[in-house]
């Protein structure tokens, strides 16, 4: 009896269909965004990722930052000395901004888009020129901030009108955690979430990690590959995506707050973010000040409470953290 049990197993294992990597691909926020489920059925995997990338369209549309959005009628607003009712979700938003910002020493300022603007970075294709330097100099001299913004419930104002919102260095943080929120909905339990290089794991790939590769900022090979665990999340903020060189000299599109000027002294910056609920938004956000820290990268990480780092500066000296050197596997000796 035994024997013929053991048998009506194989037989029924050898008749079950392959686990299978179901994987989409779309372009949103600006970017290539890939999203794979492992072992899930093929209309269930479908149905979970069609509902993600429709979360993704609706967030880009919704907070774009030069094409009509909520995002750009709240700028219009700010422009014009005008406080606005907003809608609750866009409300915590600039709530959740605002904190992070001062996390971070206002280096991440979602309030500084008119500085990102000025420097042609409001478009889907960067010209190779230089602001006018007195438009620049009013814009700095005016001291653009999140922190000037005013909420009460639903309704936001401002007194300071050169503030502008550009959620460019959030946003797709806060769409990872989306994405993982509906795929756990849907019962996805195994998924890797990818988002112009901010990625997301949940599970693992048939009990293998999912293994992602850090882009070397100069090359078009990996620096290093990683093997994420169930809900960590890992980004990277580079100078190689959004720039134009002029003169010999590289302008990328993360704006130094202090100068009004693109942030020098980083070529990329990449953090890993344990799991916890919001995995995803630290993974964006948090880059950002400490690729804009430069030499002072470790303090800014250490403000921030992140021990998994690696950092590249300008020369293309390879630094990190402990506890990210013991989780890479470099593609060269640093």
């Amino acid at each position: 009896m035994r024997r013929l049990i053991l048998l009506a197993a194989l037989l029924l294992a050898a008749c079950q269909p392959a686990p299978k990597l179901h994987t989409e691909e779309s372009y949103v926020f600006g970017t290539r965004v890939e999203v794979l489920v492992w072992g899930a059925p093929e209309e269930q995997a479908k149905l979970a990722v069609g509902e993600v990338l429709r979360e993704f369209d609706r967030l880009h549309r919704t907070y774009h930052a030069w094409q009509p959005s909520e995002l750009t009628a709240l700028n219009d607003a700010i422009a014009a000395g005008r406080s606005i009712e907003v809608a609750p979700e866009l409300a915590q938003l600039v709530r959740e901004s605002q904190t992070l910002a001062a996390r971070g020493d206002h280096l991440f300022d979602p309030g500084i888009g008119a500085l990102v603007q000025l420097w042609g970075f409001h478009d889907d294709s960067f010209k190779a020129q230089l602001p006018d330097p007195a438009a620049l100099a009013r814009l700095v001299q005016a001291k653009p901030s999140i922190a000037d913004l005013t909420i009460d419930g639903n309704r936001i104002a401002s007194a300071n009108p050169a503030v502008a919102l550009d959620f460019g260095g959030y946003l797709k943080g806060v769409a990872l955690d989306r994405a993982a929120a509906i795929l756990k909905r849907r019962g996805v339990a195994n998924a890797l979430i990818n988002i112009g290089g901010n990625v997301m794991a949940l599970g693992s790939k048939g009990g293998t990690p999912w293994r992602v590769g850090i882009q070397s900022p100069r090359a078009p090979t990996p620096l290093a590959t990683l093997d994420l665990r169930d809900g960590e999340a890992v980004g990277t903020s580079g100078d190689y995506q959004r720039y134009f060189e002029l003169d010999g000299r590289r302008y990328c599109h993360l704006i130094d707050p202090r100068s009004g000027a693109p942030a020098q002294g980083t070529q990329a910056v990449t953090v890993l973010i344990p799991p916890q609920a919001d995995a995803g938004m630290w993974s964006d956000w948090s880059s950002k000040p400490i690729f804009i820290a430069g030499p002072g990268w470790r303090a800014m990480a250490a403000r921030l409470g992140l021990s998994h780092v690696l950092r590249v500066d300008a020369a293309g000296k390879i630094e990190m953290t402990d506890a990210m050197r013991a989780r890479l596997t470099m593609a060269a000796p640093p």
